[in-house]
Formats: C-alpha cells, structure tokens, sequence
C-alpha cells in the first residue's frame, strides 16, 4: 500500500467516523438505550483517532519511505474495523458475544502505535 492510498483509506475512515458521530447524535439517541449510545460513542471516539493517525501514517510513510510505516497503517485500518465495528454492531444488535472482537482491535491498535515507533527509530 502506497502513502496516497493510505491517505485515501484516512479520508474515507474520517467520512464514515463523522457519519457514524452524526448518525448517534441525532439518529440513535431515541432508538437504543443510553448505555449502548455510550458503547457507539467508544466505538465513534476511537475511529476518529485512529482514522487521524493513518492520516499521521501515510504522512510519515511519505516522508520517510519505510514499509513499517504503511504496514503500520494498515494494521491500525484492521484495529478501527475490529473495535469499532465490533462497538458499533454491538450498540444496533444487543450481540454481547461481539465483546470478544473488540480487545482484538485495540490489540491491533497498541501494535500500529509500537510499530510507528520501530519505524522512527529506525529511519534516524
């Protein structure tokens, strides 16, 4: 994966994690209780941060060249389908046993974050 893939694959997570932000806000606040609004809102929280760090990503894949970096980013797009995902069913379905999913992606996020860390200091 290139950095200006990654960038694209950023811009689009940014689109669906304001989408889904609107979509709580406004069209889930009447329809599920306020414990599952909270697990959405996790879920909105953390695609937003992880969409802006494949942004940081792709920038630093640019700039430095490192196939760690897009191996990074990718893995952080499998940890923001994991965790969210898995947030977000749970919030529409009620489906407990998705609870399993969610730790997987945040795993996948700690190893996006520690390999972003290799790859700097490697490329000093």
């Amino acid at each position: 994966m290139t950095d200006r893939q990654l960038i694209i694959l950023a811009a689009l997570n940014m689109i669906a994690a304001v989408g889904a932000g609107a979509f709580g806000a406004h069209g889930l606040k009447q329809m599920i209780s306020a414990d599952l609004l909270a697990v959405w809102q996790t879920g909105v929280l953390y695609h937003l941060i992880h969409a802006l760090g494949l942004f940081i990503v792709a920038l630093l894949a640019a700039r430095y060249g490192a196939s760690l970096f897009t191996t990074a980013g990718l893995i952080m797009f499998v940890g923001i389908v994991l965790f969210s995902g898995s947030l977000y069913i749970l919030a529409l379905t009620g489906t407990r046993w998705l609870g399993i999913v969610t730790p997987i992606g945040g795993v996948a996020f700690l190893v996006s974050w520690a390999l972003v860390a290799w790859a700097a200091w490697r490329a000093a």
